[in-house]
């Protein structure tokens, strides 16, 4: 098991897309969330189970999916840092 840690970035995402969400169903947010941190911890297990983010071909960026969103981690040993969750359709180079 790795130690993982959320880039403020990530935490941002998170709640601006629950956010969204909640506007047509607080339920539909809170699952969403979940869903994603489910997901995170299946990565915190497997690490290198994600695939290498196309944008920085760095083995060491790597990626899930979930549905439409990409959640993009930093692998630096026994720590993995959640730095983006991003919607697919999103141009990650535009990203701030």
């Amino acid at each position: 098991m790795v130690d993982l840690r959320w880039a403020e970035s990530a935490v941002k995402d998170l709640e601006d897309i629950c956010n969204y969400i909640a506007n047509d169903s607080e339920e539909y947010a809170r699952n969403f969330a979940r869903r994603i941190i489910d997901t995170i911890e299946t990565i915190t297990t497997f690490p290198n189970s994600g695939r290498i983010v196309p944008e920085f071909n760095n083995d060491r960026i790597r990626e899930k999916i979930l549905l439409n969103y990409r959640i993009i981690y930093r692998i630096n040993g026994s720590r993995m840092e959640i730095i983006r969750i991003i919607h697919h359709a999103r141009d990650f180079n535009q990203i701030e």
